[in-house]
């Protein structure tokens, strides 16, 4: 967090794959400090790039996600169903470039099929056991995710009780979630 910035805070993204089916979570909440700021923010969000769906969810900087989300959409224009190319081109430009090193965000990424971690360390992660999450409440998330895949819930019921879960635990994360569904 750069200097003398405010310390904003409270993101919770988590994405669930069950078989070919894939849900990405997301809180509401925007913290400043201790003070809510908002508590509806729309942190998921449901790209088409040249007609292939994808689903993103954005953590940090809400500026500096738009402005990545907008370079994600233009790397997978340029490569139509390529997600993981469109995402490592990405975190090269991310890690490389002048301008966009200094963006503070991370972004979870899925076209159902792939599911990445992709953050400004030029890293693209793909996660094991099919649950991966990000923000401030999301190793709350991440954790009441893995446990609840040894039960038969199917994905959007594993996310929206690991998110329960974290909003229960994390003082930055809400239960007013937004959910995008993509696959199966």
């Amino acid at each position: 967090m750069a200097e003398g910035s405010p310390g904003w805070h409270g993101t919770t993204i988590l994405a669930v794959r069950r078989g070919d089916r894939v849900v990405v979570a997301g809180d509401g909440q925007v913290s400043v400090g201790q003070t809510v700021m908002k508590g509806t923010a729309r942190k998921v969000r449901r790209l088409s790039p040249g007609g292939h769906e994808v689903v993103v969810g954005f953590a940090g900087s809400t500026a500096d996600a738009f402005t990545l989300l907008d370079r994600l959409e233009k790397k997978l224009e340029s490569a139509p169903g390529q997600l993981q190319r469109a995402c490592v081109e990405l975190a090269k430009d991310w890690r490389t470039d002048k301008y966009l090193r200094n963006l503070e965000a991370m972004l979870l990424v899925t076209d159902g099929a792939q599911l990445y971690v992709v953050t400004g360390a030029g890293d693209v992660l793909e996660p094991e056991h099919d649950v991966a999450a990000i923000g401030s409440g999301g190793n709350f998330a991440l954790a009441a995710a893995r446990g609840l895949m040894e039960t038969d819930l199917d994905a959007e019921e594993v996310a929206r009780r690991a998110m329960a879960i974290a909003a229960d635990i994390c003082v930055y994360t809400n239960g007013n979630l937004t959910v995008e569904t993509i696959g199966g």
